[in-house]
């Protein structure tokens, strides 16, 4: 049975890191999408090193800093990738706090929001193992130095909590203005290893620029959701984003006319879930599109493979041979382990089970606000999955694809926020008829 190897390329990508290919050899001229993956051979590794470069244009990096930080990284060491985005985060959280005791707000403002972007990065590979005390604390202090940046900010961005159950889902709600003067909301979503401070600096932000007041929170499964209250993803999302909806109309400054949802990587899926029932919504962006989540992570498998994870014996089988390739493959290690502690299973294969439920194959065609999805050239993470679910819509659809040539073609545009947002956020004002003429 070769079932990690066919697993390997789509599954060790599953995060919104996704989509990367090793670096071509020396002697062959580098394609445009390994040109935007140059920093490492390793795929994940350089995609994640652009992604927090892809953090400037929006305050939560500066170049030199991350270069500097790349530059002390052992390719495929996790540990040397954790002490050397945790040494710049560290030292500008000294310095922000050194700038505020000084009276300076603005120089404190932009160290403390880089350096919650590096604490985010920091923490990234150590979910390799979940019980990793660090994977708290590191994700605490990137939670906490954006708080700290936030009260210094000239934005009103707003702390929240969302009623969920018994429980509460984190937020910020990012005003475009202060009174009570209805505004257009967009809604943002995460995916697979996202964050409520990550999506201010690639959305929010430019969102609130253009006139939107915009809702970043984290559901079941993400963020502080997993791993402060232990709650795992859940398929059903429009569970997640009702009560959203339901918390910002109690709000006097919200159009509730002019909702949007945003998802991001594996919010993909989750957006387009929550549009297909819930009728408050009036615009849906799929960045990048997810039609089925199992049929995209096991898209290289054998045939009949969803078969044999009910099957007993061949069960063994498939976790065996993945345990096996957890001890010596880092990133296999990585996939696994974050998978089965999001989602609530307790083996490679019971994950794997877990993710049949995501599908839109039920409820694509009950989605009848307009719906952009969004697709990346070079994004090898969910091959084939916008086409899938711009095809499946019934209803006003818009197709937007993003190429490498122009710089934002991996995974989510990483690297490319300023075109992608503007872009994006072009539509969106299109569709509110936001447009000055």
């Amino acid at each position: 049975m070769v079932v990690v190897s066919l697993l390997l390329i789509p599954l060790a990508l599953v995060s919104c890191a996704g989509a990367g290919k090793k670096a071509a050899p020396p002697e062959k001229k580098p394609s445009p999408c390994d040109a935007l993956l140059s920093l490492f051979h390793d795929g994940q590794y350089a995609y994640e090193a652009v992604r927090a470069l892809g953090g400037a244009p929006y305050s939560s990096a500066d170049v030199g800093e991350c270069l500097v930080a790349v530059r002390s990284i052992r390719e495929g060491d996790d540990e040397s990738w954790y002490r050397a985005w945790r040494a710049v985060a560290e030292r500008l959280d000294g310095e922000g706090e050194a700038f505020r005791r000084a009276g300076d707000r603005i120089s404190a403002r932009e160290c403390f929001f880089r350096a919650s972007g590096y604490f985010r990065s920091a923490e990234f590979f150590l979910h390799a193992n979940p019980r990793d005390p660090r994977i708290l604390e590191t994700w605490r202090k990137s939670h906490d130095t954006f708080l700290k940046g936030a009260a210094l900010s000239d934005a009103v961005i707003e702390p929240v909590e969302i009623p969920y159950g018994n429980t509460t889902l984190p937020g910020y709600f990012c005003l475009a203005g202060c009174g009570e003067k209805k505004r257009p909301l967009l809604i943002v979503n995460t995916g697979f290893d996202g964050t409520a401070e990550e999506l201010y600096f690639s959305v929010a932000r430019a969102a609130v620029e253009r006139g939107f007041h915009c809702l970043i929170f984290e559901g079941p499964g993400q963020g502080g959701v997993i791993r402060e209250q232990g709650v795992v993803f859940r398929p059903d999302w429009e569970n997640v984003v009702t009560p959203a909806v339901d918390f910002v109309l109690r709000r006097k400054d919200v159009d509730p006319d002019r909702i949007a949802l945003m998802g991001i990587s594996m919010g993909g899926y989750l957006a387009p879930r929550a549009a297909a029932f819930e009728p408050r919504i009036r615009a849906c962006i799929a960045n990048g599109g997810v039609y089925d989540f199992f049929e995209a992570s096991t898209s290289h498998a054998p045939p009949g493979f969803a078969k044999m994870l009910d099957d007993p014996e061949a069960v063994k089988k498939i976790d065996g041979e993945i345990y096996g390739a957890m001890k010596t493959n880092s990133m296999i290690r990585w996939v696994f382990n974050d998978g089965m502690w999001k989602f609530g299973a307790a083996t490679p294969s019971g994950y794997l089970r877990k993710l049949r439920d995501y599908t839109l194959k039920e409820c694509a065609g009950n989605i009848r606000c307009p719906v952009l999805v969004v697709d990346s050239e070079c994004d090898t993470l969910m091959p084939g999955q916008s086409k899938i679910l711009y095809d499946r819509l019934a209803g006003p659809k818009t197709w937007m694809p993003f190429t490498a040539e122009e710089g934002a073609g991996l995974h989510c545009q990483a690297g490319a926020s300023v075109l992608s947002n503007g872009r994006i956020l072009h539509w969106l004002m299109d569709r509110f008829e936001m447009l000055e003429e």
